[in-house]
C-alpha cells in the first residue's frame, strides 16, 4: 500500500540535513511506535526472513521529500514551509485503514544535532496500485528516490553499481525475487516470476548520481550512492509488481532508497 503525506511547519526559516534519510525513517518509525510497538520493533530490528537464512527485508520505503530548497553546506533550506513524501509499505489491504488513521495530523521532527524542523502531517492521501487485473503486465518506472544496486566486493562491502553496468539489471531482479522468497516461498516465487523482465531506460536526461551519508557523524556512518533520472521497465506477475512497489527496487529501502512509481504519476 502506498500513500502521500502532505507536510507542514511553521518554522519560518526551515532547515534540515542535506543527508535526511535517516532521521527520516527514524521519524517515520517513532510515529508507527506510537500505535503498533510490536510491528515498529520487528521494521526496525528484524524484517521479514526466509527459514533458515540471515538476510531479512523490511519491506517498507519512502521517497525523497518533494520541497522547494537552496542548498547551503551541508543543510537543505527549504524555502516554504510545506514538503511532500510518498510512503510505501508491503501490507494486507486490510492494514490500509490503519496505515492510513497512524499517520494523521501526527508530528515528525527531522533533525540532527545541527538543525531540526518539526513537520505535521496535514494530509494523508491513499495513492491506489496502478495494475489491471491481467496476470502479466508491464510497467513503466521512475525513481522516486535513487536506487541503489551494490555487489558484495572481496572485502565484504558493497560496490555500488550505475544503471548502464551489465550486473545492474540482474542484481536488481534477484533482489527483487529475494523479497518475493521471503514473503511467499521458494515454489510460489518460482511460478510468480517465470517471464519475469527487467530493463534500464534512458531519455534525453543523463542519469544522476547521488552520494547519501547514513547517521551522518556517527560511528556507524556509512556512505552509500544510488542513481536516479533513468526508467526501469518491468513486467511481471500482478502481485510481484505489487511487491515491488510497495517495497521498493534495490537495497537500503527501509533507508527511503530505491521509491518508485509508474511514469507521469505516483
Amino acid at each position: 500500500m502506498r500513500f502521500r503525506l502532505i507536510l507542514q511547519t511553521p518554522d519560518p526559516h526551515p532547515v534540515i540535513p542535506v543527508n535526511y534519510q535517516y532521521p527520516l525513517s527514524a521519524a517515520i518509525y517513532k510515529i508507527i511506535q506510537r500505535s503498533d510497538d510490536e510491528y515498529a520493533a520487528f521494521l526496525h530490528d528484524k524484517g521479514y526472513r526466509q527459514a533458515g537464512s540471515l538476510k531479512s527485508f523490511k519491506l517498507f520505503t519512502f521517497s525523497d521529500l518533494r520541497t522547494s530548497f537552496r542548498i547551503q553546506g551541508d543543510r537543505f533550506r527549504l524555502l516554504n514551509g510545506q514538503a511532500e513524501l510518498v510512503i510505501c509499505f508491503h501490507l494486507p489491504e486490510a492494514a490500509e485503514h490503519f496505515i492510513k488513521g497512524l499517520f494523521q495530523s501526527q508530528q515528525m521532527d527531522v533533525a540532527d544535532k545541527k538543525s531540526r524542523v518539526t513537520f505535521t502531517i496535514v494530509q494523508v492521501e491513499s495513492l491506489p496500485l496502478p495494475l489491471t487485473q491481467d496476470s502479466m503486465q508491464e510497467l513503466l518506472l521512475r525513481p522516486l528516490s535513487p536506487v541503489v544496486c551494490g555487489r558484495k566486493n572481496e572485502k565484504g562491502n558493497y560496490d555500488f553499481l550505475p544503471p548502464e553496468h551489465p550486473e545492474f539489471v540482474r542484481l536488481l531482479l534477484n533482489n527483487w525475487k529475494e523479497k518475493y522468497k521471503t514473503v511467499y516461498g521458494t515454489e510460489d516465487t518460482d511460478a510468480a516470476f517465470d517471464g519475469a523482465a527487467m530493463e534500464v531506460v534512458f531519455y534525453k536526461n543523463p542519469r544522476r548520481s547521488r552520494l547519501i551519508t547514513i547517521k551522518a557523524g556517527m560511528p556507524e556512518e556509512t556512505r552509500i550512492r544510488g542513481f536516479v533520472n533513468f526508467r526501469l521497465k518491468v513486467h511481471g506477475q500482478k502481485a510481484a509488481l505489487e511487491l515491488l512497489l510497495n517495497s521498493g527496487a534495490g537495497i537500503y529501502n527501509s533507508l527511503g532508497m530505491g521509491c518508485v512509481c509508474t511514469e507521469d504519476k505516483h
